[in-house]
């Protein structure tokens, strides 16, 4: 069924209101003319966590471009071919909780990028940002988004609360810390859903996350505080169709176009949600005809909100490089921002990946395209290197 009225109220109570960043236009840049120049071959080094180093990589097997269906390093293995069918000259380190073979990496040959494809440090995505900042310390260009961004979007919570002071809508929420109960959850209308507040939001994310009353949320809280030792984030449940925006750029931003989850065989009644099964269970996703597929049936008009929400959310977060914005769209029209996703999978056939080829970029063309932003992107010590020329 649709939102009640009262679930356009955002935020918590009390958070200032700031002038929309929607008040005056956010244009992209328009779509490339012409095919690109051949790139000029470069040395990069992708950087992964250590689990997810592709096995027995080889020259023979990127061009082959044999890996075994759907494994965990899926995306690491795609983004090393697509960058070896481009030409460029490419190394791959896995690092889990020592930055010292990190330094040792950056130091001893010649490299012109970092990709990054590292979410997490000492098992805790938090310290993703912290890995992307010691690349800066390097002064080390690297691939996707800075780190205060990245540090901003990944906290659920904290990015809501600026989504809120720039009246951008979000679904009604409220932060339990780890330790404390269910009693500060405000005004918030059932059903809620309880989610991780500052890790990958699938994360414990299942059919049982949606509470339809204070025990469900009770127990369900307890549960992600004793399961994951996580702070949770309780937000009122929106109904409707969950539609993703990508977005690449630093300054001058393009978007891709929408695409949305669809589920075509979901049992009547149950909550359409984006769980850990749904998002990376081959088989569940099969069994309910779940998968990313062009927005359907919007109206040019609805089609031009989500792109300029989107382009509002990436601003006001500071992300830059490539990211994704997930809204939920209701059946009345209404749109709500469920959150912003710096670096984004990017498997060759991830949504993100679809999203670009339906824009008319092949995968090594988009992988091109995040490796010249991550080029062009101006940290501070480019800046100062640049004042120091004057």
């Amino acid at each position: 069924m649709a939102p009640k009225a009262k679930h356009a109220q955002r935020g918590p109570a009390g958070v200032a209101k700031a002038s929309s960043p929607l008040a005056s236009p956010l244009r992209a840049s328009s779509r490339h003319a012409g095919p690109a120049a051949p790139p000029v071959p470069q040395n990069i080094l992708v950087l992964m966590h250590a689990d997810l180093v592709p096995p027995g990589l080889d020259k023979r097997q990127l061009q082959a471009g044999t890996a075994r269906k759907n494994p965990p390093w899926r995306t690491e293995f795609d983004v090393l071919q697509g960058l070896h069918s481009l030409g460029h000259r490419t190394r791959c380190l896995g690092v889990r909780d020592d930055l010292s073979v990190l330094a040792q990496a950056l130091t001893e040959q010649p490299l012109d990028l970092c990709f990054n494809l590292l979410e997490e440090f000492h098992d805790h995505t938090g310290y993703g940002a912290a890995v992307i900042s010691f690349l800066e310390l390097m002064r080390c260009p690297y691939s996707g988004c800075n780190p205060r961004g990245t540090l901003l979007a990944r906290d659920k919570a904290l990015a809501k609360k600026l989504l809120c002071f720039h009246d951008i809508p979000t679904p009604r929420f409220a932060v339990l810390p780890l330790g404390r109960g269910t009693r500060h959850v405000g005004p918030l209308a059932y059903p809620l859903v309880v989610k991780a507040a500052n890790e990958d939001a699938s994360l414990g994310l299942s059919q049982a996350s949606v509470v339809a009353s204070p025990a469900k949320l009770a127990q369900r809280v307890r549960f992600m505080h004793e399961q994951y030792g996580v702070d949770v984030l309780v937000e009122e449940y929106i109904e409707g169709r969950e539609l993703y925006v990508g977005i690449l750029g630093n300054e001058r931003l393009e978007t891709l176009p929408t695409f949305e989850l669809a589920f075509d065989r979901w049992p009547r009644g149950a909550p359409r949600i984006a769980t850990q099964r749904v998002k990376w269970s081959a088989a569940y996703q099969a069994r309910h005809a779940i998968d990313s597929v062009p927005a359907r049936g919007l109206s040019a008009r609805l089609q031009a909100k989500v792109q300029e929400l989107a382009l509002a959310v990436y601003r006001v977060l500071g992300l830059s490089g490539y990211g994704r914005i997930d809204f939920r769209l209701t059946d009345s029209g209404q749109l709500y921002v469920l959150e912003a996703n710096p670096n984004p999978d990017i498997a060759v056939d991830g949504e993100f990946a679809q999203a670009a080829r339906a824009a008319g970029w092949e995968y090594p063309e988009l992988l091109q395209r995040i490796l010249r932003l991550g080029q062009a992107f101006g940290p501070a010590w480019k800046r100062a290197q640049l004042e120091s020329a004057i």
